[in-house]
């Protein structure tokens, strides 16, 4: 049983990707290097599972900036699996497809709809998306959308492990989502009410 019947399950995702502090090297792009993944049961209130799949580049590298800020290392996606491959184990082993996904602001989303589209990489994800900080936003009645760290400390909650790593940024984000779920405030995620909080393009918090 997943999200139908008793348990309501959701996949909060995060990911970091090739990046530099002055501007992309010629011929390069940017590209996922790391999908962090939460299983998160609205039912039962609880964070299930995490999971994390290094990705390799293939038309950039992993430069100083992009160690310093998420502490991954060329070395270390080297070792990883191909993005097709990275997306079939989302929709193999993750449920991708079926079930319904969050992440922190729409930079996720549409880093794999760019990837997928210019790889020829069939996307991994169903339609069901919620954008948690237009929820987190509009349930706090703020005037501008808080970064995750930032929404952590609005909750009173506090930030677990590194943040700009995407297994432990979508572990955080997970507890975001249940702060919502607990104040009755986390939108269903049907085409209807996730369309409302999808639509239009956000920064990565």
């Amino acid at each position: 049983m997943d999200s139908t019947g008793a348990r309501r399950l959701l996949n909060v995702v995060d990911v970091e990707a090739t990046c530099w502090d002055r501007g992309q090297p010629p011929g390069a792009v940017s590209e996922i290097i790391e999908i962090g993944l939460t299983v998160v049961d609205l039912a039962t209130a609880e964070r299930l599972a995490r999971h994390r799949i290094l990705v390799r580049p293939a038309r950039s590298t992993v430069s100083a900036f992009c160690t310093e800020l998420t502490g991954l290392t060329q070395h270390e996606v080297d070792g990883g699996v191909g993005f097709a491959e990275a997306c079939r184990l989302l929709a193999a082993e993750h449920h991708a497809g079926s079930r319904p996904w969050v992440s922190w602001g729409d930079y996720d989303r549409n880093q794999f709809t760019r990837q997928c589209q210019s790889t020829r990489t069939p996307y991994p994800f169903g339609r069901h998306h919620t954008n948690a900080k237009a929820a987190f936003t509009e349930a706090h009645g703020l005037r501008k959308r808080p970064g995750m760290a930032q929404a952590l400390e609005i909750a009173g909650l506090r930030l677990e492990g590194r943040h700009h790593r995407g297994e432990d940024d979508a572990w955080n984000i997970a507890a975001l989502v249940l702060h919502l779920s607990e104040r009755g405030a986390w939108p269903d995620p049907t085409p209807a009410a996730a369309k409302k909080l999808v639509c239009g393009t956000d920064g990565t918090g």
